[in-house]
This record gives structure tokens, C-alpha cells and sequence, in this order.
């Protein structure tokens, strides 16, 4: 991907993120959710069609794909999967992973790792599932298969040129920071839920 490309990329699911997933997500917490949501991008262009957070809730299956993908399709003039980018704030889970192939999506972003979401927010269940269920490692998952290919964002920056990579790295510091208070909430009130994987 060319540069100039690779950073239109770049900012605007950094954008979806500030301006789309946040903001739900910081309602989701409110709630008693967790901190993964996720977003559809068109390829095009890049625009936001459709933003979602984490819904466990109301149905532990709701997680920020899950649900993003069950509310695009209740949309009554979607556009094709294959026109969109699909952004995860966090790696998909097993299920997630699932979810994003059986929906079609070739393609899929995220910010935070498995192991961000292990060591950062102190919810480990993605890789214990990983391994407990199908004897993977860490990251032992194809990124690339014959479904769809996938990137980490951070990976995306790094090969920015200077001055781009200096301006997205403030940012992507600014999001984690935002994340970190709101995993703190969460943390702080997961007793209370219903949810049986806290």
C-alpha cells in the first residue's frame, strides 16, 4: 500500500475510533458492558457506515463485532461486506473471528492486541479461549487465510513516514490513554454484572 494511502487508512480509522466507537462504548461502560467495539468503513472512501460497542448486558454473545454485525444487518439498504473495511478496537476472539469470516468481511483492522486486552484491560479470556479450546498460542491464528487478512493498526503506523507516524503515535497514545479510564470503570463495577465471562 502507498503511503499516502496507507495514511488516509490510518487517520480514518484512528477517526472512527475518537469519533464513532468511543463515544458508544463510553455508554456501554455506563451500562455495565465492556470496553471492544468495533466499526464498518467503506472502501472507497473511507467513511463510517456503521459504529458498535460492546452489548453483553443484554446477551453475552453481544460482543462490539457481534453486535456491529447483527445491527448492520438489520440496516435495510446495506452495502456488500465486500465493500467495507471491518475495525476492531481489540483482536477479535475466537467467536468474533468467527463472526467477521461467516459475515463475509475479507478484511479486518484492530488497535488493541490480544495480549493488550490480557495485560491492559485484565480481560484474558480471548487467548485462554484460543488455547484452551484450540491448543493455540498467542497470535497463533492465520492473519492472512483464504477468508480474509488482517492488520494491527500499530503495525500500519510504524511504517508511516516521520512526521505522519510522529502525529498518528500521539493519537493512538491519547485513545489507549482514554481506554485505560474506561477499563477502570469497568473493572471497577464488573461484580455487579451479569456477564459470565468478566
Amino acid at each position: 500500500m502507498a503511503g499516502e494511502r496507507r495514511e488516509r487508512l490510518v487517520d480514518a480509522l484512528l477517526v472512527a475510533i475518537e469519533r464513532h466507537i468511543l463515544p458508544l462504548t463510553r455508554d456501554g461502560i455506563a451500562a455495565g458492558n465492556k470496553v471492544f467495539g468495533a466499526a464498518l468503513l467503506d472502501k472507497s472512501d473511507y467513511s463510517v457506515v456503521l459504529a458498535g460497542t460492546n452489548n453483553e448486558t443484554e446477551n453475552p454473545l453481544w460482543h462490539g463485532e457481534v453486535h456491529t454485525i447483527k445491527t448492520f444487518y438489520e440496516l435495510k439498504d446495506r452495502p456488500s461486506t465486500s465493500d467495507l473495511l471491518f475495525l476492531s478496537t481489540h483482536e477479535p476472539c475466537s467467536m468474533c473471528l468467527s463472526a467477521i469470516t461467516w459475515a463475509g468481511f475479507d478484511n479486518f483492522f484492530y488497535f488493541f492486541s490480544h495480549e493488550d486486552s490480557r495485560d491492559a484491560f485484565a480481560i484474558p479470556h480471548d487467548l485462554r479461549i484460543l488455547q484452551e479450546v484450540f491448543t493455540l498460542e498467542p497470535g497463533g491464528y492465520r492473519r492472512t487465510n483464504a477468508f480474509w487478512h488482517s492488520e494491527h493498526i500499530s503495525d500500519l503506523i510504524a511504517v508511516c513516514d516521520d512526521t505522519a507516524r510522529a502525529g498518528f503515535q500521539a493519537r493512538a497514545d491519547a485513545i489507549r490513554a482514554e481506554y485505560a479510564k474506561l477499563s477502570d470503570i469497568y473493572q471497577g463495577g464488573k461484580a455487579e454484572t451479569a456477564i459470565p465471562l468478566k
